[in-house]
């Protein structure tokens, strides 16, 4: 009888945890963007990415089984300089010939202080590095919204190497922000 018992118990434990432990997978909204701001000669601009992609599975209370993979067509890139339009998506900046697409996966996610920090790895112009960004996650019933912020050395990737790499004129920091608006699945 004890057998049995611990075997019932067992089966009801086993059945319960998956579920338990799932992160909530979310689909992203076309009012959803991703930006970026960098500096040109002293001056701010600002882009965006127009064609991406992303798998979000969170759950701020199962960090450990939440993840973002973002994928972005790099030739989406829009500014509003129509010089800087036609020199990022050439070969000295995403040359987005040889690297169509930016992939960003998250690796972690772990708690400061107050905020979530989403820890990764981005894949741009075929160089892998790691990339933490700060996440603020607001439920709206089963929906939500998910905005995400860090901040990239372009250097790091070879983005603007070579003949602009003189961070005095392009600055060496971009500043990368997400605002995701989500319907749960």
């Amino acid at each position: 009888m004890k057998k049995i018992h611990r075997l019932g118990a067992g089966l009801l434990l086993a059945l319960a945890l998956p579920g338990a432990a799932l992160a909530a997978d979310y689909a992203v909204q076309p009012a959803s963007t991703l930006s970026f701001t960098g500096s040109f000669q002293g001056a701010s601009f600002a882009g965006s990415f127009k064609q991406w992609h992303a798998a979000i599975s969170y759950d701020p209370a199962q960090l450990a089984q939440s993840k973002f993979d973002v994928d972005v067509t790099m030739v989406s890139v829009a500014v509003s300089d129509k010089d800087q339009q036609s020199a990022l998506p050439g070969k000295d900046f995403f040359d987005v010939a040889q690297y169509p697409t930016a992939h960003f996966v998250t690796t972690g996610f772990r708690q400061v202080g107050g905020k979530v920090i989403a820890d990764g790895t981005l894949t741009l112009r075929g160089v892998t590095k790691p990339v933490s960004l700060a996440v603020d996650f607001k439920p709206q019933g089963k929906n939500a919204t998910l905005d995400v912020d860090g901040t990239l050395k372009r250097l790091d990737f070879g983005v603007g190497g070579g003949d602009y790499a003189d961070t005095s004129v392009i600055g060496a920091d971009v500043k990368v922000h997400a605002h995701l608006v989500l319907v749960a699945k």
